[in-house]
């Protein structure tokens, strides 16, 4: 192994992140048919063509493709029917939408409709859910409501990680990556039986990749971009009795880069055409930008967790305890450019979002029937703590390093709930699942501010609500190969807290906003087809109400980020799924998606663009800048998307030569709630293609990631300019894994 290891090193060849079990098989390699996919959407472990929800699993070559050459988290956006996943942060701080919901908000306290659930614990601040996806058994996505077995804010949906146990037979590995840009990963799982009583695991992570960028302002060749990221999780599992087990786990998280580039005057006035740093008619070029501020991001993440189990028999109780810490910082140039440009930038606009302290505690303790036939029935609480700090500078000149004005933030939110689900087989064929969940949700902030003219003050706000939530679903097994099922689910987000003082010249109590808790009403329907046993097709079709919609009008003069309420937002579209296997060694899947999600309220009125941008949506009577957005489709919500892939093997020597390919199609995006001619962008297509040989221990090959070098828009900074961010660039490299 130390041979392997050092010769691993040496020679810096690339591999990709993969489902550990799957490692060293395609997914087209099985004797016959489709396999099973196991998921846990109901925490419990289940065929995905029983389970009466809307969900897409990320496993085998499909995850290993998408997080070749360092891929993070945003690399899964699009690669099932209605996710989407974009960040103004970069690596740090991913934005979830699911179903069209979202919240496109940059404060560090921003509350998301989307859970990120990773090993039964939920992250609920943002910084927590970039957590890097390394030794994962499986990503699942559970989509619409699902407020009855996961606690916290998730009327849109879920994305679900599992990591892979200690106990787990066949799964040690080690991998690295070397590519484009020095793009470096390597990757590694080791663990297994110490005893008969204890097993463990640790695997860890390592990311790097040199700036590629070149700042045209400063002499030397390039400067951004770059990053080092490195994590680590240990676990040890103790199993004293046959009926007890307890495992234990740590996590850390160690990132040093630079924060996003934020391109000055990026779009071309009354379009969204890509403009380059000369002028208008220049061709756009992704790796050059002309900025003058200073730029870094630094962020420390800890988890200890725990989770017990005991075998009681008819039921088993499950007790998950997790306590997550961090540290942040972020510092960028807000305007994007210089004062020679490019093109017009009315003043210089520097400023640092830090999170001097986070701290989360989890604990949730359930009880679930062992049966497999009959009534099956879980019940359980759920505890929710968290204490949050944020501070935010700015500075009147680029590199400055004494703030004109801070703005402290301290945000203490605790939540609990009590839940149960009951599922009844009526017959051999037909079943119900009904499921109910209190909520109960209290959040305070405390908001200084001082600079420019002396200390302008303090400002809290406390907000607080409970819920019920519940759900709805009927499976009908209309045949050996065909289920056909229909929920309705009503799911909850607590009320919200906004404090954006940094740059309001008021009062600080006037950049405090909240919002009143929002509840969606989703009705859903679809059919799970296996179809000869060589393919499967799932389709769904919903429709949902979302009322009191927690929505953040983002940007303006101000840079400002300011909660409202809409009264509604109308939803429905639906989600087709297809995975075939027409000949040995070749596997096809592909997805699409359409999803509505307009405002409904004719008295949604905001502030429109803060410099510089065409807005194109009506003009409130006798308000000049305020615009209605009734009608609008949300910020970030393609109408449109589709994804695709395919894998093939041919059979040589003691292993097979394999190509997998994978593709992700979304249409029109806008960046915020109003509407205009520069914010937005048309569509993007982004491919991947990985070609190698595997055996069943090793594996080498080449990659590429934007096989087409796609040069999309993926935000916006509506401040003082036509300031935005663009998708990752062309990554190719090779690869070299051993499993053991």
């Amino acid at each position: 192994m130390r041979t392997f290891a050092s010769s691993f090193v040496a020679i810096a060849i690339a591999t990709t992140s993969f489902a550990t079990p799957a490692f060293a098989q395609t997914e087209a390699a099985a004797d016959e048919g489709l396999g099973e996919i196991v998921v846990t959407a109901q925490r419990r472990e289940e065929n995905l063509q029983d389970v009466p929800l809307s969900v897409d699993v990320v496993s085998g070559d499909k995850l290993a493709a998408i997080n070749s050459g360092g891929g993070d988290i945003r690399a899964f956006a699009g690669r099932v029917p209605s996710l989407n996943i974009e960040s103004s942060f970069g690596r740090t701080f991913p934005r979830f939408y699911i179903r069209g919901l979202g919240n496109t908000d940059f404060d560090l306290n921003a509350s998301q409709p989307v859970s990120l659930v990773y090993d039964d614990v939920v992250l609920e601040n943002p910084i927590l859910k970039g957590f890097p996806v390394f030794d994962v058994s499986r990503v699942e996505v559970l989509r619409g409501p699902q407020g009855t077995l996961f606690g916290r804010n998730t009327p849109a949906g879920i994305v679900k990680f599992e990591s892979v146990r200690p106990d787990a037979e066949g799964a040690n590995y080690a991998k690295g990556s070397f590519g484009r840009f020095n793009s470096l990963s390597l990757e590694t799982g080791i663990g297994g039986q110490l005893s008969e009583q204890v097993s463990a695991r640790v695997s860890a992570m390592y990311q790097r990749r040199s700036d590629w960028v070149d700042n045209i302002s400063t002499p030397a060749d390039n400067d951004l971009e770059g990053y080092k990221d490195f994590a680590i999780r240990g676990q040890i599992q103790f199993e004293p009795t046959e009926t007890t087990s307890l495992r234990v786990k740590g996590q850390y998280r160690d990132f040093n880069g630079t924060a996003r580039v934020f391109r000055a005057n990026m779009f071309v006035p009354g379009s969204n055409d890509l403009r380059g740093l000369a002028s208008a008619a220049a061709d756009f070029d992704r790796g050059e930008v002309q900025t003058d501020g200073l730029n870094f991001q630094r962020m420390k993440l800890y988890e200890v967790a725990s989770t017990f189990e005991w075998d009681l028999g008819p039921a088993t109780l499950t007790s998950v305890t997790s306590w997550w810490s961090g540290k942040y910082t972020s510092r960028g140039d807000i305007d994007g450019g210089t004062p020679a440009g490019p093109g017009f930038i009315p003043f210089s606009a520097n400023s640092q979002d830090d999170v001097p302290d986070l701290d989360q505690l989890t604990q949730e303790v359930r009880l679930a029937s062992n049966n497999d036939e009959g009534l099956t029935w879980q019940a359980g609480v759920f505890y929710f703590n968290e204490d949050l700090a944020i501070a935010s500078y700015n500075y009147d000149t680029p590199t400055g390093t004494v703030p004109s004005v801070t703005a402290l933030q301290q945000q203490n939110s605790k939540a609990w709930g009590v839940f149960g689900s009951l599922t009844y087989p009526l017959s051999e064929q037909f079943s119900i699942t009904a499921g109910a969940r209190y909520n109960n949700d209290k959040r305070r902030l405390e908001v200084g501010r001082g600079g420019f003219f002396g200390a302008i003050g303090t400002g809290f706000a406390r907000v607080k609500d409970d819920n019920l939530t519940w759900d709805l679903s009927a499976t009908y097994e209309a045949s050996d190969d065909i289920n056909l099922y229909a929920r309705v689910a009503k799911g909850y987000r607590a009320p919200s807290i906004q404090g954006r003082a940094l740059f309001v010249f008021t009062t600080v109590q006037d950049a405090i906003s909240t919002a009143d808790s929002e509840t969606i009403l989703s009705f859903e329907g679809g059919v799970k087809a296996n179809l000869g046993g060589r393919s499967r097709f799932n389709l769904s079709v919903f429709k949902y109400d979302l009322n009191d919609a927690q929505l953040t009008a983002v940007g303006g003069a101000s840079n400002a980020a300011k909660l409202i309420n809409a009264d509604n937002v109308d939803g429905y579209g639906f989600e087709a799924e297809f995975e075939t296997r027409p000949v040995d060694n070749l596997v096809l899947t592909a997805g699409l998606s359409y999803n509505r999600a307009k405002i409904d309220d004719p008295n949604a009125f905001i502030t429109g663009c803060g410099g510089g941008c065409t807005v194109t949506d009506p003009v409130r009577a006798g308000s000049p800048g305020i615009y209605s957005i009734d009608g609008n489709q949300l910020p970030q919500a393609p109408k449109w998307s589709a994804n695709w892939t395919a894998g093939y093997g041919v059979p040589m020597g003691n292993g097979e030569l394999y190509a997998f390919t994978d593709w992700a199609y979304r249409s029109k995006v806008n960046f915020f709630l109003y509407t205009s001619e520069e914010f937005n962008d048309d569509h993007m297509l982004e491919g991947g293609l990985r070609v190698g040989y595997r055996t069943d221990a090793l594996d080498i090959a080449a990659f590429v990631r934007n096989i087409t070098n796609d040069v999309s828009a993926v935000g916006g900074i509506d401040f003082n300019n036509l300031t935005g961010f663009v998708n990752e660039p062309r990554i190719w490299g090779l690869e070299l894994g051993y499993k053991f």
